[in-house]
């Protein structure tokens, strides 16, 4: 009988454990950045976003031409990520989705090169979040400072694109959600300039993502 009591008590013990631990861990991973979260908190916070989703207004400036969308990125680490042009609207609706090293273009009649034609950032990942994440990691030059309630990465690009070379990145000191991005060329003359309007961070899973409810039906590129 002793021993009957001590089993019942090392299995609801283990149980008890169990569940403190898958606790706690969801806690640390769902911990919001606040106004006493530390410049590096901020930063690391960033740098280990597992996924995002964004409205942002961009402006581009090219030696052809200036244009300005407004896009709406979703992005899960390793998984998947797409573009949707909301604005303008001779484009609206064209969704860049890219998943396992395969860029497809969906909701358009338009043929690639006619949309690409006079909009060259448009299936260029130099837009997105995930991409400076990249460039941060990987660059020996990355660094940041804080000023003015922002935290200011600044990394560079590893790819030999000229156009986008140089990339900073702001962000608001009290949410730890990015506001704006500069990209410049290899003279730092600005090529891009983003403007995020609403960005949800760890929020999103392979469930709730719009690129795995239709790609079985996009068109590949």
């Amino acid at each position: 009988m002793n021993k009957k009591k001590v089993f019942i008590f090392i299995i609801i013990l283990i149980l008890i454990v169990t569940f403190l631990t898958i606790f706690f861990i969801n806690r640390s991973k769902t911990q919001k950045i606040g106004k006493n979260s530390s410049s590096q908190d901020i930063v690391d916070y960033i740098l280990n976003i597992s996924s995002y989703e964004a409205t942002i207004e961009v402006e581009t400036k090219s030696n052809k031409n200036s244009n300005k969308y407004v896009l709406k990125q979703q992005y899960i680490k390793d998984k998947a990520e797409t573009q949707e042009v909301l604005e303008p609207a001779n484009i609206q609706g064209v969704k860049m989705i890219k998943k396992d090293n395969t860029l497809r273009l969906e909701n358009s009649n338009l043929k690639l090169t006619t949309i690409l034609e006079n909009n060259d950032y448009i299936a260029d990942n130099s837009l997105d979040l995930s991409s400076f994440i990249e460039n941060y990691k990987t660059n020996n030059e990355s660094n940041y400072i804080e000023e003015n309630g922002e935290i200011i990465m600044k990394t560079k690009s590893n790819n030999e694109n000229i156009y986008t070379k140089n990339k900073t990145l702001h962000i608001d000191r009290n949410t730890g959600k990015p506001t704006k991005m500069e990209i410049t060329d290899i003279n730092k003359n600005a090529t891009v300039y983003i403007l995020y309007k609403e960005v949800k961070i760890d929020d999103l899973d392979e469930n709730n993502i719009l690129a795995f409810n239709l790609y079985s039906i996009s068109k590949e590129i």
